[in-house]
């Protein structure tokens, strides 16, 4: 059976990467973008470094920043009009996740306008065709939103029934992607944690998945490396261990886009619809949990994942202790960069619960782990994450 990996047509790495905008929106004969970002990066000056290059080659454009953290339809709605008002022809956005995602629901709205609901991309729409041209600056080490064909939008239609929904559309996958970690060093540390358990997750996620193979494998084994070698020192605001993080957010993205997540992603999803709670703090509380849930579905990959990590004398481990020392590794790491250990340190509550479980089981992500999900596996989980 052949196996699909969709990337980049371009992607530029390392600092001062910001500056390959220029030739390529001359080379590719663009005329006018929209900057989709959001207003705390606006605030905090990161927008103006993409901006000032862009002032810099008399490129023109107009500026859309009203996307929220965990993207709503609203926010996708507003960006489509601002994109048609500016007589746009390309976007160029600069974020996380959150300006990444609702750029590429507007740039498939504006060529695909029966979708103009934004409800109708959840799942894998049938789009007839690509996005309009999407350039995505990265200025998180977590997401890889840049470089996958997936994308998350909160649909808040109904203030009672908040849910995130999945998007999977090899349409949408940005032409260009910037990775300059320049771009990064201004993080704080609770968001360089929160965007390296993220990019952790999506390596540990992708490599159990049923779909993995020796491509992505080599891919997130790299990730999960460059990750336990260097998050701790980007928590500590280190410029070679951000480097290294904005790579390995790159790399995992590369796989997991392509062969898909599971069940941590499956449930992370509610918490961030429900209280808004940051994705990668959402995923790295429940991940160690995870990892206890798949462990004996997983043959010998968390021997992989202890190594990876950095864990000493795994190849003379038995089976059960290769996959406690995995599992081990990941909580550690994410108690040494400042991550909670229980969802009831998120806000959480625990008559919530159900409903969450409820709507984790109709996650796309989830029908991607190695161990099936039944609804009562689920509840079971979330009620050991919440905390005694």
């Amino acid at each position: 059976m052949a196996k699909r990996f969709v990337l980049n047509e371009t992607s530029y790495h390392g600092p001062g990467a910001v500056n390959e905008i220029v030739g390529e929106v001359k080379g590719r004969g663009f005329k006018k973008a929209l900057v989709v970002t959001d207003k705390g990066l606006v605030k905090a000056g990161i927008a103006k470094k993409v901006t000032d290059v862009l002032d810099g080659a008399g490129l023109v454009y107009e500026v859309y920043d009203n996307v929220q953290p965990n993207p709503t339809i609203g926010n996708v709605k507003g960006g489509v009009e601002a994109y048609k008002k500016a007589g746009a022809d390309y976007i160029i956005a600069v974020g996380g996740g959150s300006p990444q995602d609702t750029a590429k629901a507007i740039g498939i709205i504006i060529n695909n306008p029966e979708y103009a609901d934004v409800k109708s991309l959840e799942g894998v729409a049938p789009t007839k065709h690509k996005s309009v041209p999407l350039i995505a600056v990265a200025t998180t080490a977590g997401t890889a939103a840049e470089v996958t064909i997936n994308y998350v939008i909160t649909d808040d239609t109904d203030p009672k029934k908040r849910r995130k929904f999945v998007c999977v559309d090899p349409h949408d996958i940005p032409v260009v992607a910037i990775v300059d970690p320049d771009l990064m060093l201004t993080m704080p540390a609770d968001l360089t944690a929160a965007t390296g358990m993220d990019a952790l997750t999506h390596a540990i996620e992708s490599y159990v998945t049923p779909g993995a193979w020796e491509l992505s494998d080599s891919l997130n084994t790299l990730a999960m490396e460059l990750i336990g070698k260097s998050l701790r020192a980007a928590y500590k605001n280190d410029p070679a261990g951000k480097k290294d993080m904005a790579l390995a957010q790159y790399v995992t993205g590369m796989a997991f886009s392509n062969v898909g997540l599971g069940v941590v992603h499956g449930m992370a999803h509610p918490l961030g619809a429900f209280y808004d709670t940051p994705h990668g703090i959402a995923n790295a509380v429940l991940l160690p949990y995870v990892l206890k849930f798949n462990a004996d579905y997983t043959g010998e990959k968390y021997r992989g994942i202890a190594k990876a990590l950095g864990v000493k004398g795994v190849d003379d481990m038995s089976l059960a202790d290769a996959r406690k020392a995995a599992i081990d590794a990941v909580f550690q790491l994410s108690k040494d960069v400042g991550i909670p250990a229980h969802l009831k340190d998120l806000g959480v509550r625990k008559e919530d619960l159900p409903a969450l479980a409820e709507a984790a089981m109709a996650d796309v992500c989830t029908p991607g782990n190695p161990r099936k999900c039944e609804y009562d596996l689920v509840l079971a989980l979330y009620e050991e994450a919440f905390g005694a």
